[in-house]
Formats: C-alpha cells, sequence, structure tokens
C-alpha cells in the first residue's frame, strides 16, 4: 500500500477506496463517472428467495465501497459527490490501492465463473491461476462445498471475495527470488 503523498505516488493516479451511503454505489459510481473519474464498482450476482419468487440480483461485491482512480487533486470533487461519505485512509493521508489488487480483481469480475463476498483471510496457500479465463489472478487457495476457490482480496478494506477455480488451473506462487539470509539475490 502506498499513500496518496509518498513517493511511490508521485503525483500519478492512484486507486482509493470511497465509502458511500449504504445502498448508493451504483449512483454515486454513475455520478462519479460523469465527472470524468476511472470507476471500478466489481458487482456479482445473486439470486435470492422471496415469498412467491426467486429474484436475481446484481449487488456490489464490496458493499458501500467504489473504487476510483484520481490524482490529489480531485478529493475535493469525489468528496462533494451526493452520497460519499468519505475517502478511506490510513492515518492521515488517503491510501493508495495497487494497481496489482484493482488487476486482479478485474480478472476475477471478467471471468465468466461464479463470485462472492468471502471473509477476509491472512492464512492459506498463495497461488496462481496459471491457464484458463482467470490465467495470471493470485490469491489465496480455500475448499468450500467441495469446490476449490480462490480468495482475491483488498488489504486496505479488509474485505475479499471468493471465484470458483478449476483444481487442474492452479499452482504454487513463485517464491521471491531473495533470500533473506543475507538478502543474496539469485540471479
Amino acid at each position: 500500500m502506498q499513500d496518496i503523498h509518498g513517493e511511490r505516488s508521485g503525483g500519478r493516479r492512484g486507486w482509493w477506496a470511497v465509502y458511500t451511503k449504504h445502498q448508493h454505489e451504483k449512483r454515486v459510481a454513475d455520478m462519479l463517472v460523469t465527472k470524468g473519474t476511472e470507476v471500478f464498482l466489481p458487482i456479482y450476482v445473486e439470486n435470492r428467495r422471496r415469498r412467491d419468487r426467486t429474484v436475481t440480483l446484481s449487488l456490489p461485491l464490496f458493499p458501500s465501497y467504489v473504487f476510483v482512480r484520481e490524482e490529489a487533486e480531485m478529493r475535493l470533487a469525489i468528496l462533494s459527490t451526493p452520497g460519499v461519505h468519505l475517502i478511506v485512509s490510513r492515518g492521515p493521508s488517503f491510501g493508495v490501492i495497487s494497481d496489482e489488487e484493482i488487476d486482479n480483481l478485474r480478472v476475477a469480475v471478467a471471468a465468466a465463473r461464479a463470485i462472492e463476498p468471502y471473509p477476509f483471510c491472512h492464512i492459506g496457500n498463495r497461488v496462481r491461476i496459471s491457464h484458463g479465463a482467470l490465467q495470471g489472478l493470485e490469491g489465496i487457495l480455500v475448499r468450500h462445498k467441495g469446490l476449490s476457490r480462490v480468495i482475491v482480496s483488498i488489504e486496505m478494506l479488509a474485505k475479499s471475495v471468493a471465484v470458483e477455480v478449476d483444481a487442474a488451473e492452479i499452482g504454487p506462487v513463485q517464491s521471491s527470488p531473495f533470500t533473506l539470509e543475507g538478502l543474496a539475490s539469485s540471479a
């Protein structure tokens, strides 16, 4: 994670998590797009049973959050958008979500697979999808109801989503080329 004023952000546009009013994510996303902001609102489909029928709903994977990619100068325009409560921060400055985390989430949402919110977790094996529609996606492997799923996390929000995968498509993430002993490189 980087902060908006840190040297890694260096004036470039960064991804922020914008906290919205309950059930206002789509409206806020539409208003921010109208202002010229790059917006990412990951959605999943869920069937809910009502008394007399089943209803299919499109729901945000991260309730009350919209991801925006913008420069620091635009924070006032974003905060003044109706339905926006705040931009998620760490300490005195806005937190920036890594491009890798957003890219992993985009790949997971774009694949024609079952996806759903999942509790954030630190444990488990980190895996990378080696082939198929989700190729390149990294996450934590779990088993749920007999199915393999990869957990994709947004650390800034301490939230995750689970996407179904075929066990044959996954492999371990390669270890770092650096070793802790003497910080020697394998190059």
